[in-house]
């Protein structure tokens, strides 16, 4: 075997396209960071949120671009996957989705007794948010853009969806107060339902509208941990109960509420993907006649 066939081989291979891609994502918004890190933030504290906002903006946008380069220079294609087409339904609707879940999940807390809404806050505190929902449009573009399409194309739906599932609730072990539990959920609930929402559309922009909305809602509006972070909201109040409705001071990710919740709606979507034939089968399966 002579040596560009070798290379050609080597940057097909779906483990080298994944650690690429990853790369190419990551470095961008890495970069951005330092530099900014580097800059040093301004004193005051209304520049200090516009300054952290226009970084988080323009590190999206260089994950964005890290990303298509990524897609044409190794995979020697236009993403389809960042396709406009539909992409304000689609990113409402997952916008909606994020927001009716979380939403959803506070309203069962409060019906039950184990949520008290205590205040309001300043609309100032929907600031200090942004960052989650920045953290939205990175985690689509790093784990469904690249992890969980390329495993899907190789290892079909069922077990790309697992997989990425199980990665994805193990890359947040690292968060504050994160134990075993919150892990296990993560990936029930998150990893699961995200990556549903992918394959339903073959684009990131419904995934991300949910991801980013339920990350909004739960820490600019409720005021909640998100995946362990403080976070200070329009409202103010408390979460009580077992740590298994809780969450503890992980978040009401943790809850069985929450998991449950996100895992109806992860079954209803993937129920809509096996009825429209969008499941797909192993790559070792389509060889098999």
């Amino acid at each position: 075997m002579d040596k560009p066939n070798l290379c050609f081989r080597i940057l097909r291979n779906p483990l080298t396209r994944i650690v690429l891609g990853m790369i190419l994502v990551s470095l961008p918004i890495a970069g951005i960071q330092i530099l900014a890190d580097n800059y040093g933030e301004p004193r005051g504290i209304t520049e200090l949120d516009s300054f952290k906002l226009g970084r988080n903006l323009l590190a999206v946008l260089c994950g964005f671009a890290g990303y298509l380069l990524f897609v044409r220079l190794i995979e020697w294609r236009w993403p389809k996957e960042l396709s406009l087409r539909g992409f304000f339904a689609e990113f409402g609707q997952g916008v909606a989705l994020g927001a009716l879940l979380f939403s959803a999940t506070m309203l069962v807390l409060w019906l039950c007794g184990f949520y008290e809404w205590t205040g309001t806050n300043s609309i100032a505190a929907l600031s200090s948010a942004s960052v989650m929902v920045i953290a939205g449009f990175f985690e689509e573009l790093l784990v469904r853009g690249v992890l969980y399409r390329i495993l899907e194309e190789s290892l079909g739906t069922w077990i790309a969806l697992g997989i990425s599932a199980i990665l994805f609730g193990l890359a947040h072990v690292a968060n504050p107060n994160a134990t075993l539990v919150t892990t296990i959920a993560i990936a029930l609930e998150a990893g699961v339902l995200l990556a549903a929402a992918y394959s339903l559309t073959g684009r990131l922009w419904f995934a991300t509208g949910l991801h980013c909305a339920w990350n909004f809602t739960q820490g600019g509006i409720f005021g909640l941990p998100v995946s362990g972070h403080p976070t200070t909201g329009l409202l103010s109040g408390t979460v009580s109960g077992p740590l298994w409705i809780s969450g503890g001071e992980f978040g009401v990710e943790a809850s069985l509420i929450a998991v449950l919740v996100c895992m109806i709606a992860a079954g209803v979507i993937l129920w809509m993907v096996v009825r429209k034939g969008l499941v797909r089968k192993p790559s070792w399966a389509k060889t098999i006649r």
